[in-house]
């Protein structure tokens, strides 16, 4: 199920999903550990001798984001039980704690006793052996933890400080439900502690006037010991859940907007998927640098495995994505991170923890007896193409002084090893993991950190090195262009792999990933060879019903929907490719009119998403329904990647207007 709402501060990740139930809880790193392992968190409202957890029917939800910012505005209504909740939650900007506030509204025309519940169904450190949960009389709240990481939960009224209510007790151990079910009659029975897999429920009374409405507040407090969540929960009460909410509201006002990019030309929905996903982003990058692809647990159903790791293809275009928008600190982060991970070859493996660490992978080291790198080539080589890009829009010298060896010389000179005897990339993995072979993605994107090797050796008056990589660029390209480029059917491989006599049997199938040949700048958007490449691209991979959109490739296996009609539906489609779509057209523009062919194809993205907000990876061919992981961060950055680029053409072809000589001059 989607995750519609990610809220967190870079420490904490809190998501919700559609039923507005939390589903993870990420500390002290974002993407690990999911203390919840995906269980389900209910909330719930007990008025009138009939408690309705929201997952209920009987609510009528609207999820929704405060504009321009990561706290939420949640409305359920709930004509049973005759309440309007109006909700808003938010992980403080500062505080590692997460804040429930919850307004209560009488529909019936009558003073309510209405009691709000929450469960909490934590496995620490993604297990549950060994958790501990008591009721902590010191804080009147309930505590959770093992060894280093505690959680303390608490509430409290502008007249009381305090749970009202708890239950301790066992979760799927002989048959047990959890103590949510303990609530459904509006008491719990205060049992003060429990360990091992051990869940819990927690209580607020509150008094509702006739017609009117009272608030109650909860927050679960995070930390690495008792004496820092007790602490986080005495600040939470000194300063006042209203005031932390309201400076975490004002502060993600001003990250997402404190570059004065003007918008204008963009159309008001754009402008503001624009700055949502601006928001989205930011909760899946740990701020220990780690850009994590998505943190959405579902997936762990499909194949046993998730995505809260950190590819360096996807950071390396998050990281670009930063960049654009001006978000220097945050980029610095991550190629500080990628120093950390690199091999001292030169080159990054599959994927790494948000600690550094490798990450669990499905490439092997040995192919047909023969010993093989386990690497996408395209990872090493988007990070340095992504660092110059970082340099060339702020100059900060000091900060990649530090990074030119580990960053840029190294991996350069490891790419100039690790070729073929045409010049092109040896075989790797391609960047959607499938297959081995020599893509035109990888060599696209390499030509384009060679390039950027070169520009940084000559800024660095190594002029030998620059030299070295400029040549194997050049090499490379006319490589590229001899070996994978099929003139009859002017179009270039997917993919290549190396035959015995020299030569390569070319894989023609069309790939919405060969839009690299432009994107990294190994060809100009108007090669005619680009040009037909992607006008093949959208004639066969768009898919032809009324959801439309692009996919991958032809017969996308992943999650795959349609198998009968594959002419009329390749694939499912993906917002990324549907995008790069977008990106060629904002590329080849050379007037407005041709520009504004761009925003039907951005607008499909618009529709796609949740009423959040929320991108996810891609969608059901024929419903339009979110499939796999959601969000995914590469699908907001490549969002904010074509709105930035969309917006520099529009001022580049402007000012080319205004400085263009009248007729007659």
């Amino acid at each position: 199920m989607p995750r519609d709402i990610p809220i967190g501060n870079g420490d904490l990740l809190i998501t919700f999903d559609r039923l507005y139930r939390i589903r993870d809880l990420y500390y002290p790193q974002v993407g690990r550990y999911n203390h919840t392992s995906g269980h389900v968190q209910r909330f719930g409202i007990w008025a009138d001798g009939t408690l309705a957890w929201v997952e209920d029917e009987a609510w009528r939800r609207e999820i929704r984001y405060k504009a321009d910012t990561l706290v939420t505005d949640v409305r359920l209504v709930n004509d049973r039980l005759q309440l309007e909740v109006i909700c808003h939650d938010g992980v403080d900007s500062n505080l590692p704690v997460l804040i429930r506030k919850f307004t209560v509204h009488d529909l019936a025309g009558r003073a309510r006793d209405v009691r709000i519940f929450m469960h909490l169904d934590l496995s620490i450190a993604e297990t549950p052996v060994g958790d501990t949960a008591n009721y902590d009389p010191v804080t009147s709240g309930l505590v959770f933890y093992k060894q280093d990481n505690y959680f303390l939960i608490n509430a409290c009224d502008t007249h009381k400080r305090g749970i009202d209510h708890w239950a301790i007790g066992t979760k799927r151990v002989g048959g047990a439900e959890g103590t949510w079910r303990d609530a459904e009659d509006g008491q719990l029975g205060r049992n003060a502690i429990s360990q091992g897999s051990v869940d819990a429920t927690v209580g607020f009374n509150l008094q509702v006037p006739a017609g009117g409405k009272a608030d109650v507040q909860f927050w679960i407090a995070c930390g690495r010991s008792y004496r820092e969540v007790k602490e986080t929960n005495l600040r939470v009460l000194e300063l006042g859940a209203d005031r932390l909410l309201a400076r975490t509201e004002a502060y993600w006002r001003l990250w997402c907007r404190k570059e004065p990019t003007d918008t204008t030309p963009l159309p008001e929905h754009i402008r503001d998927l624009f700055y949502r996903s601006q928001l989205v982003l930011r909760t899946q990058i740990d701020n220990g640098g780690a850009i994590i692809a998505a943190n959405d647990s579902d997936i762990t159903q499909f194949g046993g495995d998730h995505y809260s790791y950190c590819w360096m293809r996807d950071g390396a275009l998050v990281a670009y994505a930063l960049v654009l928008s001006g978000q220097s600190e945050l980029s610095r982060s991550f190629y500080r991170y990628c120093a950390r991970c690199i091999e001292s070859e030169g080159y990054f493996l599959h994927k790494y923890s948000p600690t550094g660490a490798l990450a669990s992978s499905w490439h092997p080291w040995m192919l047909d007896g023969q010993r093989v790198l386990p690497i996408q080539q395209d990872e090493t080589s988007l990070v340095l193409w992504s660092l110059r890009k970082h340099f060339e829009t702020f100059r900060d010298v000091e900060f990649v002084k530090g990074l030119y060896e580990p960053l840029v010389a190294r991996p350069a000179e490891w790419m100039l090893r690790y070729r073929d005897h045409n010049g092109l990339p040896r075989p790797s993995w391609d960047l959607w993991e499938e297959r081995r072979g020599i893509h035109t993605f990888t060599v696209a994107a390499t030509i384009g950190a060679l390039y950027a090797a070169a520009a940084f050796a000559t800024d660095f008056g190594e002029h030998d090195r620059a030299g070295a990589f400029r040549e194997g660029a050049e090499r490379m390209k006319g490589a590229l262009k001899r070996n994978m480029y099929h003139p009859e059917l002017r179009r270039f491989a997917r993919h290549a792999i190396p035959l015995d006599d020299g030569t390569y049997r070319l894989d023609m199938t069309r790939d919405s990933a060969n839009y690299a040949l432009f994107a990294f700048e190994a060809f100009s958007a108007d090669d005619p060879r680009v040009v037909a490449e992607m006008e093949s691209i959208r004639d066969r991979l768009w898919i032809r019903t009324s959801v439309g959109g692009c996919a991958r490739y032809e017969r996308d296996y992943y999650h795959q929907i349609e198998r009968a009609d594959i002419n009329a539906v390749p694939g499912n489609p993906w917002v990324i490719c549907t995008l790069w779509q977008a990106q060629y057209l904002v590329a080849r523009a050379k007037n407005h009119d041709e520009l504004k062919q761009a925003l039907p194809i951005i607008e499909w993205a618009v529709k796609r998403a949740e009423p959040s907000g929320v991108l996810a990876e891609q969608f059901h061919p024929h419903t339009g329904a979110p499939i796999s992981v959601s969000p995914l961060t590469w699908s907001h950055s490549t969002f904010v990647v074509v709105c930035m680029q969309y917006l520099a053409k529009h001022h580049e072809l402007s000012q080319r207007r205004e400085q263009a000589p009248l007729p007659g001059i």
